[in-house]
């Protein structure tokens, strides 16, 4: 059976007070619903030891490094610091990156230019990017259009946007990437996304420990619950999940061409 792949969470982040088992547990859970490959994504630099420590021990884990545009308050981050930290072979994104109007409009600039410099750096190590968005859809599409090209194209991950925009993205070699938010009652619109986006630029992610998909809200996230997303999303694009299974972590693989795919 095709494995699945969670392409975007915060395995820093699980507390293992909120779940049953600890981390080995949560991973060896995920590896039992058939979640063979994870990427577990940097907010700051703060994450980054724990991170890198995690992706050393398992094998089919990966990591990135970067600031997140609401974490830039208290860290800031020079490129050729960016650049050393992504040469580690289990290191294979920069991000997440981009701009967060929603949260924190006060520091737009600030957010630009740390944004810019992540899409520098990814062109120069020619790394996919992993870039957040939120009430920032223009400034974001002007960014990429800009600063972003061909070799360092990345993925706009937990999409929760309108069509148009994902269609821009789209147009600049981006994939989009969905999270449980997919499965919520109210998100018609995004689903209509998910119905769209073409076979070889989806992936899907949890976020966790955040944004549980139904029929799990209520309790922490954790990476075995992308399988609900990714069943989900199956169903809404009239497929097979292992199908849907086969063909997001295909394009994990192939967007994040560093890593080595090594369970069949």
């Amino acid at each position: 059976m095709p494995g699945y792949t969670d392409s975007h969470c915060h395995l820093n982040a699980l507390d293992p007070a909120k779940y049953s088992e600890d981390l080995d547990g949560l991973i060896a859970s995920a590896r039992a619903c058939g979640v063979d490959n994870i990427l577990s994504i940097a907010t700051c630099m703060q994450d980054f030891p724990d991170i890198l420590t995690i992706t050393e021990k398992y094998q089919n884990i990966w990591g990135s490094v970067g600031i997140h545009p609401l974490e830039i308050s208290s860290e800031t981050i020079q490129a050729d610091q960016l650049i050393e930290l992504a040469e580690h072979d289990k290191i294979i994104a920069i991000g997440e990156t981009g701009l967060d109007f929603y949260y924190s409009a006060d520091n737009k600039s600030q957010q630009m230019d740390n944004f810019i410099t992540h899409l520098e750096v990814a062109k120069t190590v020619q790394l996919p990017v992993v870039v957040h968005t939120r009430e920032a859809k223009k400034e974001t599409i002007e960014l990429l259009t800009t600063y972003a090209d061909r070799e360092s194209v990345g993925v706009l991950h937990c999409f929760t946007e309108e069509l148009a925009m994902a269609k821009q993205a789209l147009d600049l070699g981006f994939y989009i990437s969905f999270s449980g938010i997919v499965t919520f009652k109210n998100a018609d619109t995004l689903r209509e996304v998910a119905k769209y986006v073409p076979h070889d630029r989806l992936l899907i992610e949890t976020d966790a420990p955040y944004l549980t998909p139904v029929p799990f809200r209520g309790k922490p996230n954790e990476p075995k619950f992308v399988v609900e997303t990714g069943n989900f999303i199956a169903d809404l694009r009239g497929m097979e999940a292992t199908a849907l299974a086969e063909m997001t972590t295909d394009n994990f693989f192939r967007l994040f061409h560093k890593a080595t795919k090594t369970v069949a």
